[in-house]
């Protein structure tokens, strides 16, 4: 198990969250790998779409596999004028620990596994999520997810329900 996966399951376990970390031999970054991986339909995922706003806060926009984020609709959420998705090199560093008020650089999550919460953001959550009982989410690396309850997932990241989506 790599070092993320042993983050997020460290984060886990501190936080006494309920959610069940999977690991694989193959990827499972896209939605439709991590299907076939875990035998799985399609609808049961979630994406952690990453953004950035003009204040360089992370925002998370957590949607159903199969639908797509929009960005005015986050911008209108947030009252922020400019959203902007975020880069790989962005993420990592502000998906990472947090020590003394600042976030040590490049100790966050890559792209590909980025879990729905375990560091500091803005979580957004779309409804659409909220009616599924249990989904799959990014279990920090691309060969990894988390089996969690979307209520256990709201309450993890204390997450804004709000639609997001397109």
């Amino acid at each position: 198990m790599d070092q993320y996966e042993e983050k997020l399951k460290k984060f886990i376990r501190e936080n006494k969250i309920e959610a069940k970390h999977l690991s694989f031999k193959q990827s499972c970054h896209s939605v439709e790998e991590a299907a076939r991986v875990t035998n799985t339909d399609s609808a049961d995922f979630v994406k952690n779409i990453c953004l950035i706003d003009t204040g360089n806060n992370l925002i998370v926009a957590i949607v159903k596999g199969e639908d797509r984020v929009s960005i005015t609709n986050v911008a209108k959420a947030l009252n922020s004028e400019k959203i902007r998705i975020a880069e790989p090199e962005d993420i990592l560093q502000r998906t990472g620990y947090p020590c003394g008020g600042i976030i040590l650089q490049r100790t966050g999550y890559p792209c590909g596994g980025i879990p729905s919460f375990g560091y500091t953001a803005i979580f957004l959550i779309d409804p659409q999520v909220m009616e599924k009982k249990v989904v799959y989410s990014g279990g920090g690396s691309e060969n990894s997810l988390i089996k969690i309850a979307t209520e256990e997932l709201q309450r993890a990241n204390n997450g804004k329900i709000v639609r997001i989506r397109k």
